[in-house]
């Protein structure tokens, strides 16, 4: 009797030594090993495709596929001595940070995708982050811009997690000394943009770097229609020029409503401004002496061979002149690309290491290096208007 029960033990302990190791190996696998190409490159794409960030994210989507199209059409992108096609799996997240992070699982663990572009928002791509970093899967945000984005609470840097646009800081900072230097403005008032991080973080490098005086600093909020009163009070400041950081849709109205009111002080914004649908919305003649911090001009792209053939294949394709955030998003693919080329594996984790060594890309938003904390070093430039058309173009560095 002891000996069979000290056989039956011997058989329960090395059964459960055997589950120990099969989970330690399963946890393994689900946790760093990432997920692996099959036939196809399977990308996805989590998007702000409908919801108010919309117009942003449906650029970004023809960036997207843009460069797919080309990758494609050259054979795909070499893994090793072979080439395999990407295949995009797009899904939209509606502008909901709840949905992004759905999305984010969704494109993981069923479409079980090597990389991700998007979302284009910081809100919607933080959420994302969580599902990201489980499943071992890089992300590339072609325009989230919050300084912490790429960052945990910590400090330390979100492995999965990169961008190919720069953070707020360094555009609101490089704002802050365009005002002064280029337009010598020693008395400026602030209309921000309070209801995202957005807005409100770029006011705050701004006023961090800039050394004359702030004569009045007004918040509004996303959807304000009107906003004659901040304009009026404004109106008898003695002022040099406006700083009002936010997108096109407020901003567009800001410039209308200003110029109506007799405002002819410069005002300088952000990136959210670099669209066509600005000069719609605050009519050609009033957006003159307006100015905004971009990664891309297409001026300024004139000797980019690179952006040069993009511009060209945008117009061809879509009509248009390439928006900044279909360039970013077509760099954003571009950046992935040359990950898996560089480490010779379209294995998730061997992607993002070789995202995060990143060094001299040529883009279409100029030449990237990717640093310590997943951001990008790159020139910044600022494009002013004249009657609704970017009329010159200051690079800074």
């Amino acid at each position: 009797m002891k000996k069979w029960e000290k056989q039956t033990m011997k058989i329960a302990a090395l059964g459960a030594m055997a589950l120990t190791l099969a989970g330690c190996a399963t946890a393994k696998s689900s946790s760093s090993q990432g997920n692996n190409p099959g036939k196809t490159i399977k990308i996805g794409v989590n998007m702000e495709l409908s919801g108010s960030a919309a117009g942003y994210g449906e650029q970004q989507k023809q960036g997207i596929q843009l460069a797919v199209k080309k990758i494609n059409k050259s054979g795909g992108i070499k893994v090793g001595g072979t080439k395999k096609k990407i295949q995009l799996v797009i899904r939209d997240n509606k502008t909901s940070n709840t949905t992004a992070a759905s999305v984010a699982a969704q494109l993981v663990n069923n479409d079980k995708v090597v990389a991700v572009v998007g979302p284009a928002t910081t809100s919607a791509g933080t959420a994302a982050i969580p599902n990201m970093t489980k499943a071992a899967v890089p992300s590339v945000s072609p325009s989230a811009t919050d300084p912490d984005y790429t960052l945990q609470k910590s400090g330390k840097v979100q492995k999965y997690i990169f961008r190919a646009c720069y953070q707020n800081n360094f555009q609101g900072a490089t704002a802050a000394t365009f005002v002064t230097k280029n337009l010598k403005a020693k008395r400026v008032a602030i209309l921000t943009d309070n209801s995202s991080d957005y807005g409100t973080g770029l006011t705050k490098a701004f006023k961090k770097q800039y050394r004359g005086t702030v004569v009045s600093s007004q918040t509004f909020q996303e959807g304000d229609k009107d906003f004659n009163a901040i304009l009026t009070a404004l109106k008898h400041k003695k002022i040099d020029a406006i700083y009002a950081p936010g997108y096109y849709s407020e901003i567009g109205l800001i410039v209308k409503q200003a110029r109506q009111a007799g405002i002819k002080a410069p005002i300088v914004g952000s990136d959210g401004m670099a669209d066509a649908k600005l000069a719609q919305i605050a009519g050609k003649s009033n957006a003159t002496n307006v100015y905004y911090t971009t990664p891309f001009s297409t001026k300024a792209s004139a000797t980019n061979k690179v952006a040069l053939k993009f511009m060209s294949a945008y117009k061809a394709k879509y009509g248009s002149t390439a928006p900044t955030f279909s360039a970013l998003a077509y760099d954003s693919v571009y950046m992935i690309k040359a990950a898996i080329e560089k480490e010779g594996s379209a294995n998730s984790v061997k992607i993002a290491d070789g995202l995060a060594k990143l060094k001299n890309f040529k883009g279409v938003t100029g030449t990237t290096t990717i640093d310590k904390q997943h951001n990008p070093e790159k020139t910044i430039s600022i494009e002013q208007l004249t009657n609704g058309v970017v009329s010159k173009v200051y690079n800074v560095k």
